[in-house]
């Protein structure tokens, strides 16, 4: 039975280079990744006990297994995070009602989004929602099309829209992120999503969904008709679970985007302000 946990586990393995670890990469490796056998050696447990968690029966792994695994795999800190939600998943302690897909913004969180005026903001969710903005969003995205939708949702825009590869120049790195925001989102709100996704997008989007591989992250490049190539970095708080929201906040990443910016932010005409 295939598992997020032991798809992930294997995919990490498969992807991990046995010199990288000290291990002798050997000719006679029928794949170039680890073999189970070395993965736990490693980890300090029984070749058996691995099989169990790549085959999904044993789902629940302790903590220590689960670090030690992480630690044989070399995983860098958001791999470790994202073991580690795996191997929660479906536990006894991690059972609750199911949040509901929440459209709405709180009061108090468009007030803090007027504080963070005239700056780059918005509140999103796990599925890709623009919930609510800053001015400052609206001026990088509002010749992209991306707020033309009906609801707008920067998942959809990334893999349904052609113009999505022109305003981002680094498009796989941000389709890879997509896809993974949607893989967290509970499966009752993301499923509809996904089947659009799988139907319009196709291996582009279903290749990602089925990867397993987390996000490396690091500056996000945006392409501006007026303003050229902007690279950000963001910061992402996220809001009470209740909400099942985070708010995301763009930073230039360079003196060269914050002047250009600024210039556009300067030449803009009329008032903007947050909208829902």
């Amino acid at each position: 039975m295939s598992t997020p946990l032991g798809d992930f586990l294997r995919a990490r393995r498969d992807a991990t280079r046995p010199e990288s670890l000290g291990l002798p990469a050997g000719s006679r490796r029928r794949v170039p990744g680890l073999r189970r056998t070395e993965l736990a050696a490693r980890a300090g447990i029984s070749v058996e006990y691995l099989v169990r968690i790549e085959q999904g029966r044993d789902q629940h792994p302790s903590v220590s297994v689960v670090n030690a695994l992480a630690d044989a795999l070399g995983l860098d800190v958001t791999e470790r995070w994202h073991l580690r939600h795996l191997s929660k998943q479906g536990s006894p302690a991690c059972v609750g009602m199911p949040v509901p897909l929440r459209l709405d913004v709180r009061p108090t969180v468009r007030a803090l989004l007027d504080q963070l005026e005239p700056g780059i903001a918005l509140v999103t969710n796990r599925l890709g929602d623009v919930l609510a903005h800053t001015s400052g969003f609206q001026l990088l995205v509002g010749q992209t099309g991306l707020l033309d939708q009906r609801r707008p949702n920067l998942t959809r825009f990334v893999f349904t829209d052609d113009r999505a590869r022109s305003v981002f120049p680094d498009w796989e790195q941000v389709a890879d992120e997509r896809a993974y925001d949607l893989w967290l989102a509970s499966a009752e709100e993301a499923k509809a999503l996904v089947v659009e996704l799988a139907a319009v997008a196709g291996p582009a989007f279903t290749e990602r969904a089925d990867s397993h591989e987390v996000p490396r992250g690091g500056p996000q490049r945006w392409r501006h008709p007026a303003a050229g190539d902007l690279r950000f970095e963001r910061e992402v708080l996220e809001l009470p679970a209740s909400d099942a929201q985070e708010l995301v906040v763009f930073l230039p990443a360079d003196e060269a985007t914050d002047d250009a910016f600024g210039k556009l932010r300067r030449g803009a005409t009329g008032a903007l302000r947050a909208v829902n």
